[in-house]
């Protein structure tokens, strides 16, 4: 069986016992529930206070790198947003730009200067074909989701205090 030490009314340890050795050192039988820090009072068991984890900006930094990384839909499809994943984006959207300003036109698939057309691949493993406008404003679409999570996460660091519900997503952009 399950048995509380008790010393001073907190219980000090959980042991499990015989019913007569627990019994003969005076330790009291303990529902599963129950754990060090615990208060026994006179047959009632009483959870010990938890005091709240002060919410720090480290916290709230990593919570928005989490929420940047995990993606982002785009043209109705979700796409991943890692750092590589941002990387390529950051690059093939530059390449589009500069096709744009080469004179690549709307439904031009081959702007890349490839054998075939440009194609991203979405997260649901699903290919999407791009022209360079389509690549450029899927590049912006990135951009926007990860500023839009990081002026998020300024507004939390700046509340004082930042509140304990940091991690719940009304405090962060849609995806």
């Amino acid at each position: 069986m399950r048995y509380a030490i008790i010393v001073a009314g907190s219980v000090v340890n959980i042991v499990v016992a015989d019913p007569d050795f627990a019994g003969s050192k005076g330790w009291v039988e303990a529902p599963e529930h129950v754990g060090i820090g615990w208060i026994y009072d006179d047959g009632d068991w009483i959870a010990p206070e938890v005091e709240p984890v002060p919410v720090t900006p480290d916290m709230v930094d990593a919570e928005r790198d989490r929420r940047i990384a995990a993606g982002f839909s785009f043209g109705g499809k979700p796409y991943q947003s890692r750092p590589d994943d941002r990387e390529n984006i950051a690059g093939a959207s530059t390449a589009a730009l500069a096709a744009m300003v080469n004179g690549a036109m709307p439904g031009d698939y081959r702007w890349h200067g490839g054998d075939s057309d440009f194609v991203w691949i979405a997260a649901d493993n699903s290919l999407t074909v791009m022209d360079a406008q389509t690549m450029f404003a899927f590049g912006q679409s990135a951009m926007a989701h990860k500023q839009a999570h990081i002026f998020a996460a300024r507004a939390l660091k700046d509340a004082e205090p930042v509140p304990a519900d940091y991690a719940d997503g009304g405090w962060w952009p849609s995806v």
